[in-house]
């Protein structure tokens, strides 16, 4: 047997777990589900109660049926159910993109509008040194050589 000892499994698992994105994806995930509790209210609080006023509360009660529907015969088709399978989507959309990916957009764009402009500035105090040092160099020049400043 060797004297070094390979890494165990348990030390490679800890890594694994320890690097950044498997962290951010665990805080994705709870935070989509705390999300989801907040649209699912939404949908039942709100969304529901409005679609009641025209209907029925839930939507898992309109359907159309393909044929005749008596008993186990003909083909229901719940659309109920798929509107209100979208208009959850379409709210979590809504819900993230105005809660979250808006404001980070206008953060991140802020940011890189003051980078810019301390790069702008940079730039603008380089050309004037670079500018500066060409008219010493002009002027050395002219003072070794004065014939040839007069050209």
């Amino acid at each position: 047997m060797s004297d070094k000892k390979d890494p165990s499994v348990w030390h490679g698992f800890k890594a694994f777990l320890m690097r950044g994105n498997v962290v951010d994806l665990a805080v994705a995930v709870v935070v989509g589900a705390a999300f989801t509790n907040i649209v699912n209210a939404v949908v039942k609080g709100v969304i529901s109660p409005v679609i009641g006023a025209i209907g029925t509360k839930n939507l898992d009660h309109y359907s159309s049926c393909l044929g005749t529907c008596k008993g186990a015969e003909g083909i229901q088709i719940l659309w109920g159910s798929v509107l209100g399978a979208t208009l959850q989507f379409v709210i979590t959309a809504a819900v993230v993109y105005f809660l979250m990916v808006l404001p980070m957009a206008k953060f991140l764009a802020r940011q890189e509008a003051r980078r810019k402009a301390r790069e702008g500035s940079r730039e603008i105090i380089e050309v004037t040194e670079l500018e500066v040092l060409k008219e010493i160099r002009d002027e050395l020049v002219a003072q070794r050589d004065p014939e040839r400043s007069r050209r």
